[in-house]
């Protein structure tokens, strides 16, 4: 029979340490340590405590002490010990915990319904199922974002609060949150779960903060940001069933009143700390963004792999063309940075305005500049890209002027996504997502498109209502009645690093910021996005300057 190995804890690192009475004990590899040979012994040792049968050196005629029944289990469980791994030994000592725990979690996996994301999801899914199995549990409950296909906002998470409370609440304590890329340690998990009161209001996670008042949080808490806390959704975050059940029933007499979605994490927070009458953010430390291998990693239930995509060869410099949207009014400042930082990055670029200037070069689309929206030039430049691009380019970036970005990221990150697919990536933002609404790519981040994406839209009949619309809104609510789902990355930002948190830019390898406001954009393009810094080439986190 094939041995029991660590393959089944594929998030595992380093080893758990065994509880103090079994580490008295050696524990060796050898012997039987097939997972049905392991689940019998286990079941004979449980079910010898159960009945009673446990030889302690208590004394007759009274209930041995708890010190002395755990000394019974020890003994009883010795053999199963020594048969198995460190680790794998110490999942078991706990299995009394998991078995009254593990299936009152419901986990929620934010997933998304492009083929990459897809497989990412569900490789998370079955790294849950696989420890659940060696712990010879019933399998928990997974959720997938992407198939709560009638909620257009699911993503959002606040609309499924009902749902959750009606079909979850009766057999469940916690709802934990996670991201694609969170690696889940059960045990862990369970354990730290288990020093809270199920029944109480519990809203847990790695906490956030700001460093300064930002205008993604609308300059909230001016007085002092840092205050307000939120969760980093890469850690993981939970809500016990009675904060749930809560939020079903206010989000049912009350319905979302904002339009807009922005910072998903940020939103939450303040939506359940419901101006100071909601429970805060209760910090977790063992929630974490570390790599899975660091040896910082060794406490932490959660960890995060926080490397670039790269899947193959990166996507070529001649398969991407770029479009950079600017004016007249911005050739002589917002271009000239452009040229000093990334446009020698790119091999197929041009910059579309409403007046020629062949020094730069840009073009002339002919739709008059806009003092915002910009649909009408924005379409222009799909179109022409269709047009005029080599049919053999799969790949157009649509880029503001004032967008700091790295091709050579993304060249690697595109490498993930098929280009045959109708793929829409960046930074995403919801609009009326509490009814309906839509979801979209905030155009200052960045905005990716595969060549059969722009088909299928200059197929349909969906256009600008107006030359001066918001384009990425326009674009969102377009595919969105074509049924094509936009691809959110974080690894775009539509606005500037000192505009997110230090510990979640952390564990990032970022693709994009925006604004050349208040900051040097020179010194944050080589410090954040430059191919040079060579600590950026194996995707790891790097500390960085203040800016």
């Amino acid at each position: 029979m094939a041995p029991l190995s660590l393959q089944f804890f594929p998030s595992l690192s380093p080893p758990l340490s065994l509880p103090s009475q079994a580490s008295r004990r050696p524990v060796l590899l050898g012997g039987d340590t097939s997972s049905e040979a392991a689940r019998s012994r286990l079941r004979s040792c449980q079910q010898r405590r159960n009945s009673g049968q446990w030889r302690s050196p208590g004394k007759r005629g009274r209930a041995p002490r708890r010190e002395e029944q755990e000394w019974s289990r020890s003994c009883c469980c010795r053999r199963l010990l020594l048969a198995m791994p460190r680790a794998l030994a110490a999942c078991l000592f706990l299995l009394p915990l998991c078995a009254r725990e593990l299936k009152e979690i419901v986990f929620v996996i934010q997933s998304q319904r492009n083929s990459f994301h897809l497989k990412k999801a569900d490789d998370l899914k079955q790294s849950i199922f696989k420890q659940a199995a060696v712990l010879g549990k019933e399998m928990p409950t997974v959720l997938l974002i992407h198939q709560m296909d009638k909620h257009e906002g699911a993503w959002t998470i606040l609309p499924l609060m009902h749902d959750f409370s009606v079909t979850y609440s009766r057999n469940s304590s916690w709802f934990f949150f996670c991201e694609e890329d969170t690696r889940i340690h059960l045990v862990k998990l369970l354990k730290i779960l288990e020093g809270y009161d199920k029944s109480k209001e519990y809203f847990l996670g790695k906490a956030l903060h700001d460093d300064e008042s930002t205008i993604i949080h609308h300059y909230a808490f001016a007085e002092n940001p840092t205050i307000f806390k939120f969760p980093d959704f890469a850690a993981g975050w939970a809500l016990s069933i009675p904060l749930v059940k809560k939020l079903a029933k206010r989000l049912k007499n009350e319905p979302l009143k904002s339009d807009f979605t922005i910072d998903l994490k940020y939103e939450i927070a303040l939506y359940i700390w419901e101006k100071g009458s909601g429970p805060h953010l209760t910090p977790v430390p063992e929630f974490c963004t570390e790599d899975f291998d660091s040896p910082n990693a060794a406490h932490c239930a959660t960890t995060f792999a926080n490397f670039l995509p790269l899947c193959g060869d990166p996507v070529k410099k001649t398969d991407i063309f770029v479009a950079v949207k600017t004016c007249r009014k911005f050739h002589g400042d917002r271009i000239p940075i452009v040229k000093q930082t990334w446009e020698k990055e790119a091999a197929l670029i041009e910059y579309y305005s409403d007046y020629a200037e062949s020094s730069i070069p840009t073009v002339d689309l002919g739709v008059p500049n806009t003092d915002r929206g910009h649909c009408g030039k924005t379409f222009a430049i799909l179109e022409r890209f269709l047009k005029h691009s080599p049919a053999a380019t799969p790949w157009l970036v649509i880029v503001d002027d004032d967008t700091l970005i790295s091709i050579s990221r993304l060249q690697k990150f595109l490498s993930c996504y098929n280009p045959t697919e109708p793929v829409i990536i960046g930074e995403r933002y919801g609009y009326g997502l509490g009814s309906g609404g839509y979801s979209y790519i905030t155009g200052g981040g960045g905005m990716v498109f595969s060549r059969a994406a722009i088909q299928r839209l200059f197929a349909s009949k969906c256009r600008c209502y107006s030359n001066d619309a918001p384009d990425d809104m326009v674009i969102g609510m377009c595919f969105s009645g074509l049924g094509i789902p936009i691809t959110h990355s974080p690894l775009f930002h539509q606005a500037r690093p000192m505009d997110y948190p230090k510990d979640y830019l952390s564990h990032q390898v970022p693709i994009s910021f925006h604004k050349h406001w208040n900051v040097d954009p020179v010194k944050v393009y080589f410090t954040w996005l430059a191919p040079e810094q060579k600590d950026f080439q194996d995707g790891r986190k790097h500390i960085r300057e203040d800016l």
